[in-house]
């Protein structure tokens, strides 16, 4: 295929200047020591619009003709691309529309509107300003700004690649995640070729939420295959269906593509903000979630892209506790009593003995199918790891209790 080359990047980066932020890069000692070689994080997190689409929807805006420009543009995104485009639009002096869903979160729609686009809220899902951005376009000759599927959006989205390159000149493994394919297939070509060109290897490795990944079934079939999604945290890579450009590029430059769960993801926002002290939204930490549950293995120095740092306050809070959940540090508890004096006690003297610590308590003698003579004792528990929560539950169980663990 017609791969984009080192020149067209080099050519992106120029036009890029002034326009986008170059983000930095520093080391995670922590998993550095989990993956056993120097590992760095590029904080994309912190750029511009707080991800990497600006590098794509600025790149696409440049090169569009006074004509176009003219026309305006218009995009349907949930997120990141409609911020992206919006800025990128508002600098270049360009009409831009956005559609996106109604149940878009409130900082997302508030940062678009202010970089000046003018948005249409319609429909319960992103298919809906889809279709609706596609027939504005048709119907008022706007260019429609493509997601993820376009050779200027990948181009622009790969000066990413040539940054980790000259931070890390010894760079032997790149980590980024995947929805579309836009940044994955423009890192993973940048990459190649500017490693090529000092005689070099790179490996370049993807990673997908496994409830919404496209990827593995259409890398084996050889063709873009679309796939049955369900709901996953990592909503801005949550895509059905790889684009047919970036799919063209993965496949071919690619060397792995591995998947995480939801609460691999939560563990991996939780690990940044407590020890790397960043914000980044599911989709950018899904590099992250891959390295500590051991799915890559790499040599020489790696770099793993925060790719954005969007996410709403209501879901970092969600997503916070899922996270203690799932690393062992938090529980909810229910505890079923007989229903007479001093039973409260003794379980708070028993959690206090193990050194849990108690979040909160509810005690009800109504409701959930209880007879007469039993209450329920739902408790949150803090706690130091899997080790002590298996402590706790077992010092309950010894003491004749039956505690059950309910998940969130």
């Amino acid at each position: 295929m017609n791969l984009p080359t080192l020149a067209e990047f080099e050519d992106a980066a120029h036009t890029l200047t002034g326009l986008i932020t170059r983000t930095p890069i520093d080391e995670s000692h922590v998993l550095s020591e989990k993956l056993g070689v120097p590992v760095m994080l590029k904080m994309e997190n912190l750029q511009r619009t707080g991800s990497f689409k600006i590098r794509g929807a600025a790149y696409r805006l440049s090169r569009l003709t006074a004509e176009e420009r003219a026309r305006g543009v218009v995009a349907a995104s949930a997120g990141n691309h409609a911020q992206g485009v919006a800025l990128a639009a508002q600098r270049l002096g360009i009409p831009a529309t956005i559609f996106m869903p109604l149940g878009v979160p409130v900082p997302k729609l508030l940062a678009t509107r202010g970089y000046g686009a003018e948005v249409i809220l319609e429909g319960a899902t992103v298919e809906t300003p889809l279709r609706l951005a596609a027939e504005y376009a048709e119907r008022t000759g706007a260019v429609l700004i493509h997601p993820f599927d376009h050779r200027d959006i990948i181009v622009g989205q790969g000066t990413l690649g040539l940054e980790l390159f000259d931070d890390v000149p010894d760079l032997e493994t790149v980590i980024v995640g995947i929805g579309g394919g836009g940044l994955m297939a423009g890192v993973a070509a940048s990459i190649k070729a500017r490693a090529a060109a000092v005689g070099r290897t790179v490996r370049i490795i993807g990673v997908q939420a496994a409830n919404s990944a496209a990827y593995p079934s259409s890398l084996a079939a050889g063709f873009p295959m679309e796939v049955a999604t369900t709901p996953t945290i990592a909503d801005g890579i949550a895509v059905a269906r790889p684009g047919d450009l970036p799919f063209e590029i993965i496949n071919e430059l690619v060397d792995e593509v591995v998947t995480v769960s939801d609460d691999d993801i939560a563990r991996a926002i939780l690990m940044l903000l407590e020890r790397a002290k960043l914000v980044v939204e599911p989709a950018g930490a899904v590099g992250v979630a891959a390295i500590l549950t051991g799915q890559v293995k790499a040599s020489g120095p790696t770099v793993t892209v925060l790719s954005g740092g969007n996410i709403d306050p209501l879901l970092l809070q969600r997503v916070v506790a899922h996270g203690l959940s799932a690393s062992g540090r938090f529980m909810n508890l229910k505890i079923p009593l007989p229903d007479r004096p001093g039973q409260l006690a003794r379980v708070s003297e028993l959690l206090a003995q193990v050194g849990a610590n108690v979040i909160e308590v509810l005690h009800t003698r109504h409701g959930q199918g209880l007879q007469i003579s039993e209450v329920i004792l739902q408790l949150s528990v803090e706690t130091r790891g899997e080790e002590h929560r298996a402590e706790v539950m077992q010092v309950l169980s010894a003491a004749g209790f039956t505690p059950t663990v309910v998940r969130d």
